[in-house]
């Protein structure tokens, strides 16, 4: 997902930090609310850390933090306590930091005094920003300039490094006695009452500054962060079932989901996209963006809509080696670091993914599919014809990558380590790399074109396409295909060998329907044997091959999108309980994590310990992640829509009990209950007919994936 590899990860943030996002911003801190120096923790906005540090002092004392009540993804309210006073043994000053991130950060300070007499104490602030770019501080290689100037005035702290463009202002209320990286307050807290001041971080960016979401002396339901969060709650349908954790982590995936949309200012009325995840890809990504999209249909369609907009709008038009750019290809990720940074693409887009642009397509006949946005959808078909223009002319006669220059990242599909590719024996497959799921998008890329051309009238394109689909899925059934093992090759190398390792790639194959149907069941087996299935869900990578560990980022671990990926094909192909064993271990594990399924943990076996393990560096919150349960709830319903076919198949595999209420499809409410003997369906659209038995498999019907 990231645009470095396994030498280049953060250091594990651990569970004594706290998180908050909103949009493109986000606060790491520890559990008592102070940002410590010296590592990852901070306040972001726009790819640069805005504050370093934010220290809390009261009487020349740490807070002592004694609970985090955690409030929306953007809010935390962090509880603790001052030293005790003069002459006590117990701390009598509660002391509540209320911080609100967006844009910057709004912190509400009390000190409350729950002795009989008054409280004289001098309440300090240590602040401190580097104003370093994001990749320095993932990479752990902050490279601190010279000239952060920091000048304090009446009401706060002005920082700002002049070759970086970049720094922050910090106001407080009441006025502050303010020096270099300090701010005091001399303060009396009544006996009984309160002491209260109000913090406020705006981000200085290329010069300018611009006010944070969440302005001081302005109502907290004013806020944009709060409007719009409404607003998701709103739109989003209401469901409900007897499982407690299906509902438990539906709810948290919403939630996240909605936090992590990103909104352009200069595009107000426009749907937003969605960000990778938290805390270090609040950004658009392609793939990442577009795979959570497609799983979050269920919730919500205009995340998909926004995200193809804005990655039509950065379609590659140039041939550029540094940013990997090339007509027709979307890109990889965004960035808003400054130029020449720890980025060699920062402050603009990089293309390294050779999976994003047949996504595109695919996500596009989706949303077609699902008949929305109809006009929408036929404005940026010019723009899939592009990508698959891009894809044509790459495919020789699979869609392989290598990296440009030694700036790119090695591997350019999902598992995007250093070592994400690697043969039975651990040795790595060396580029140009043919992905086995890679072909699968391209085949799927191929029928949704095909679709649009059936749905126009265009007989002898569809024609034109859906044979270019049936050419590669036999070229990719002949080719990866693995006889002896009966499984297929993760990919194919730049030797055109087959890359034999065991791995989970190939669910995706079954997703998109290229694996030929006599050879699915095989697939299945291996997908869910114990060298695969840990009981949680299926690993990366099987426990017997050469470079397999449980530890690892992309060889062995854990990563939910993947399994609500692979449950979806197993689900395609009619085998019901292997999809089913997927489904209800991802809850299982959810269980184990609050609730929020984590970008991936550990893969070890859930008979050697009883909770799943996490991967320290995880993303959490993160979108593909936050969408994998809304997609498995799509797979357990069997929910197909085809709205220019004039049918919705829906043919539950248990979920008794469930109801999903205001499930938009079409310009139509639909209202959906399942019953132990059947299923009801309020709302189709005019001229839908509902049919009540799952699709055949992609042998008897090619179209559509799901």
């Amino acid at each position: 997902m990231s645009a470095w590899t396994s030498e280049g990860q953060p250091a594990a943030l651990g569970d004594t930090t706290v998180t908050l996002v909103e949009g493109g911003s986000f606060c790491v801190c520890a559990r008592n609310g102070d940002i410590l120096q010296g590592g990852s923790q901070g306040v972001y906005h726009a790819d640069t850390r805005l504050l370093s540090r934010w220290e809390l002092r009261v009487d020349e004392l740490p807070v002592e933090g004694l609970r985090v009540v955690p409030g929306e993804p953007y809010h935390a309210t962090f509880v603790g306590r001052a030293g005790p006073r003069p002459g006590r043994a117990e701390s009598t000053l509660l002391v509540i930091r209320d911080r609100y991130v967006g844009g910057g950060l709004r912190e509400d300070l009390t000190l409350r005094n729950l002795s009989d007499e008054p409280a004289g104490c001098v309440v300090a602030l240590h602040v401190g920003s580097d104003v370093a770019d994001l990749f320095e501080v993932k990479a752990g290689r902050v490279r601190h300039v010279s000239d952060v100037e920091t000048t304090a005035d009446r009401s706060g702290l002005l920082i700002v490094s002049a070759c970086r463009g970049r720094g922050t202002r910090v106001v407080a209320d009441p006025a502050p006695f303010a020096g270099p990286g300090l701010l005091v307050f001399r303060v009396l807290v009544p006996s009984r009452g309160e002491w209260t001041a109000g913090l406020q971080v705006n981000p200085i960016l290329e010069g300018e500054e611009s006010p944070g979401r969440f302005p001081a002396h302005h109502p907290l339901e004013h806020a944009e962060p709060v409007r719009r969060r409404a607003d998701w709650e709103r739109r989003s349908p209401v469901i409900t079932t007897p499982d407690r954790f299906l509902s438990a982590v539906l709810e948290r995936s919403t939630e996240d989901l909605g936090a992590l949309r990103l909104f352009e200012p200069d595009r107000p009325d426009d749907p937003p996209t969605i960000a990778a995840g938290a805390p270090w890809f609040m950004t658009l990504f392609g793939r990442d963006s577009l795979l959570t999209s497609w799983m979050a249909l269920l919730m919500d369609q205009s995340l998909a809509l926004g995200t193809l907009r804005r990655l039509a709008r950065l379609q590659g038009t140039v041939s550029d080696p540094l940013t990997e750019e090339e007509p027709g290809k979307i890109l990889h990720e965004l960035r808003f670091g400054r130029q020449g940074g720890a980025s060699p693409y920062a402050g603009r887009a990089y293309y390294g993914s050779v999976d994003s642009t047949p996504l595109f397509v695919m996500v596009l006949g989706e949303l077609g599919r699902w008949g929305v946005h109809d006009e929408a959808v036929e404005e940026l078909l010019p723009y899939a014809d592009d990508a698959l223009d891009w894809i044509r002319r790459s495919a020789d006669p699979f869609l392989s990558y290598r990296r440009k220059t030694d700036h790119g990242l090695a591997n350019q599909g999902w598992k995007d380590s250093f070592d994400g590719v690697s043969f039975a024996d651990g040795t790595l497959a060396r580029a140009p790399i043919a992905l086995a799921e890679v072909q699968g998008y391209v085949y799927a890329a191929y029928l949704a074109r095909a679709h649009f051309a059936a749905k126009a009238g265009q007989a002898s394109l569809e024609a034109q396409w859906t044979s270019r689909a049936g050419r590669i899925r036999d070229a990719f059934n002949e080719r990866f295909w693995l006889p002896d093992r009966g499984h297929y090759a993760v990919a194919l190398d730049g030797a055109g060998r087959a890359v034999d390792s065991l791995a989970s790639n190939m669910g995706h194959c079954l997703w998109t329907g290229i694996v030929d149907e006599d050879r699915a069941g095989r697939v299945a087996e291996h997908l869910l044997s114990p060298r695969m299935f840990t009981g949680y869900g299926v690993r990366t990578l099987a426990g017997d091959m050469g470079a397999y560990n449980p530890m690892s980022y992309h060889n062995g671990s854990v990563w939910p999108h993947d399994n609500a990926l692979i449950a979806a094909g197993l689900m395609r192909y009619g085998f019901e309980r292997e999809a089913g064993r997927i489904t209800y271990g991802l809850l299982d594990a959810a269980e184990a994590f609050g609730w929020r399924l984590p970008e991936l943990f550990c893969g070890f076996d859930r008979a050697e310990f009883t909770w799943p393990v996490p991967y320290p560096s995880s993303c959490s919150p993160q979108a593909w992640a936050a969408a994998a349960p809304i997609q498995l709830l799509r797979s357990m319903l069997r929910f197909d829509p085809s709205i220019s076919g004039g049918h919705l198949r829906l043919c539950p595999a248990g979920l008794e009990g469930l109801r999903i209420e205001g499930l938009a499809l079409a310009g139509s409410d639909v209202t959906i209950e399942v019953g132990a003997v059947g299923t009801s369906v309020r709302g189709l659209p005019e001229g839908i007919t509902l049919i009540e038995e799952p699709r055949g498999p992609p042998a008897r019907a090619m179209w559509p994936v799901h």
